[in-house]
């Protein structure tokens, strides 16, 4: 057994991370790649499998966890369906040089979707993950570790293909960038055959755009700088360092995606509002300030869920205009604890 699978077991419990065979997380191994929310699915379904990804055993997960992954809460049996078959259709590629053998195979040998309760809402999805990728993840012994809400946020299947990619390299400790070719870029973001044909049309619509979101959103920057051979474009080198403060990524994954785009541009000033739909604020030193200037000292973790249910229960949006009033208020009103 290779050690990937153990750090998968070891973590998992670990909710806000997933941990991916860089065999997969590289995605020039990846043909007839899928679309974004299939490949949010199959980040769910290895994250669940966790330590027993490479066990040829049934796997399960609910509809409504399903629902959980940004984007993705009005998933239903009819369109979860086509998900699972673009799933099916990926073909995985391992070249072995040491056994001199290449291997062709899938991620996904089969799944079911038992939908008896639909009625309630209560779908059950079961699968086995393909012999190909089982055999990777077994001998797998390099990893990435994803941030699961980092990977659910990303608003393109170019920009989740390519932070799988570079995750899987930014653990390495003197490797700080990676040089493509301009197919082998195509590969690696799943651009099919016979679109984005010029360099320009593949940089301004996949890369720049991919680059763009994993900058906002993730613990990486990413740059990209174009090599060429005369006036051609032959190749890009992709580089990549850990932010030294990723608050600012945090408050984004926390913030409305509404004005994400604008805010990524630059053509909106507006500081993102919304509070945070899960978790805490001790990452956020915009709430934490409203707290401490209220004079509240109560857990971080419990005003945060107190609050939304103060929300909730009254059918206030976290993204409303007073939003931050709200907030001063209801912490004033809990006080020193």
């Amino acid at each position: 057994m290779g050690k990937t699978i153990q750090v998968a077991a070891d973590r998992a419990f670990d909710q806000a991370k997933t941990v991916l065979p860089a065999e997969v997380a590289r995605g020039v191994y990846m043909r007839n790649a899928p679309s974004l929310q299939a490949l949010k699915l199959m980040h769910l379904m290895i994250a669940t499998a966790g330590g027993r990804m490479a066990e040829e055993v049934q796997h399960d997960i609910r509809l409504s966890e399903i629902r959980r992954i940004e984007g993705m809460k009005n998933h239903d049996r009819a369109s979860l369906t086509p998900l699972f078959e673009e799933l099916r259709a990926a073909v995985l590629t391992f070249d072995d040089p040491e056994a001199m053998e290449v291997t062709i195979g899938g991620f996904l040998d089969e799944a079911v979707i038992k939908y008896r309760h639909e009625v309630s809402g209560d779908i059950l999805v079961s699968w086995y993950f393909a012999r190909t990728f089982r055999r990777m993840a077994e001998q797998s012994n390099h990893w990435a570790i994803l941030d699961r809400q980092t990977v659910f946020h990303l608003g393109s299947k170019y920009s989740v293909l390519l932070f799988q990619h570079v995750a899987s390299l930014a653990g390495l400790e003197f490797v700080r960038e990676k040089t493509f070719t301009i197919p082998e870029l195509r590969a690696l973001l799943g651009v099919p055959e016979g679109q984005q044909k010029r360099f320009a049309d593949l940089n301004r619509n996949c890369l720049q755009m991919a680059l763009s979101e994993i900058n906002q959103l993730s613990r990486l920057t990413l740059t990209a700088r174009p090599n060429k051979i005369g006036r051609t474009v032959a190749s890009v080198t992709i580089g990549w360092q850990e932010k030294g403060d990723p608050r600012e990524a945090k408050r984004e994954l926390a913030a409305s995606k509404v004005g994400r785009k604008a805010r990524r541009d630059g053509t909106s000033e507006t500081v993102p509002t919304a509070f945070p739909a899960t978790g805490g604020i001790a990452y956020s030193a915009r709430w934490l300030d409203i707290k401490k200037a209220a004079g509240c000292n109560a857990d971080n973790q419990k005003i945060a869920a107190d609050f939304r249910r103060f929300l909730s229960d009254r059918g206030i949006a976290r993204d409303a205009g007073n939003i931050d009033k709200l907030f001063a208020d209801f912490c004033r009103k809990v006080g020193k604890v």
